[in-house]
């Protein structure tokens, strides 16, 4: 997979959603992996071409972990020649030696979001690039699904109001295989957190994967169903009218 092969898939996810504009201040959100690596590799080279032209910043929030190294990555976006800066933070302390928690995930993911917006807004950035792939928009539809009860996943554009800054996601039609592939050269950051590989995230990318072996088609047809509007009818027409006609004559 070369960077080419990438930015394809890229250029169309941000074309269809009108993600950048001319003016935009974009702050990535570098965690170190692969993903956060590999879209700021893909938009530094897309800023040299792009009919929209944009500054590029980069942001990683350090959580607090005492094995995390980030010298390799602050060598790679300086080669990059990307404004780049590490926001510490106490998020490891508050949730894994504070409230202990059991499945942290969901708390983390809201904290370094919030630390992300914050770090964005204070230096002006009017949008927040993330690294969430195709395979994570099936991943969270499932999540949602069957631990919460709701059809849902995120959007490839958010609009956050407390800040006002505007969350995009770049790589929303891109697999996570063909990262992967990219990515092999990167300097990809160890990742410190205990909860690393034993999430209810890393056991619905292992239920896909298994899933697949039966009917290779699988994760191609849900993710068509989650971006193809006219598949995703839960409800026929019909029924919505005939409801409403009811609720109508019983009012």
């Amino acid at each position: 997979m070369n960077l080419q092969q990438l930015l394809s898939s890229m250029r169309k996810a941000i074309s269809e959603f009108n993600m950048i504009k001319d003016g935009d201040k974009i702050a990535v959100g570098l965690s170190g992996g692969k993903d956060s690596l590999a879209l700021l590799t893909a938009l530094k080279a897309y800023q040299r071409f792009s009919p929209e032209k944009f500054e590029l910043y980069a942001i990683t929030i350090d959580m607090g972990f005492k094995t995390a190294d980030y010298s390799a990555v602050k060598d790679f976006v300086a080669n990059l020649d990307v404004p780049y800066e590490i926001v510490k933070t106490d998020i490891a302390e508050i949730i894994f030696d504070i409230r202990k928690e059991k499945n942290p995930c969901s708390l983390c993911s809201k904290m370094r979001r919030g630390a992300l917006n914050t770090a964005a807004t204070e230096r002006g950035f009017t949008k927040l690039a993330l690294g969430h792939h195709a395979d994570d928009l099936v991943e969270t539809m499932l999540l949602s699904l069957i631990y919460e009860g709701r059809f849902s996943t995120f959007s490839p554009i958010s609009y956050m109001d407390r800040t006002g800054v505007t969350l995009i996601r770049p790589f929303i039609l891109t697999e996570e295989k063909n990262i992967s592939a990219f990515s092999k050269d990167l300097p990809v950051a160890f990742n410190p957190c205990p909860a690393d590989k034993q999430t209810n995230r890393e056991y619905m990318k292992n239920l896909i994967k298994n899933l697949q072996k039966d009917i290779p088609i699988a994760k191609e047809r849900m993710l068509g169903a989650i971006t193809h509007p006219e598949r995703n009818n839960l409800w026929d027409e019909r029924l919505r009218v005939a409801v409403d006609k009811r609720t109508k004559k019983q009012g």
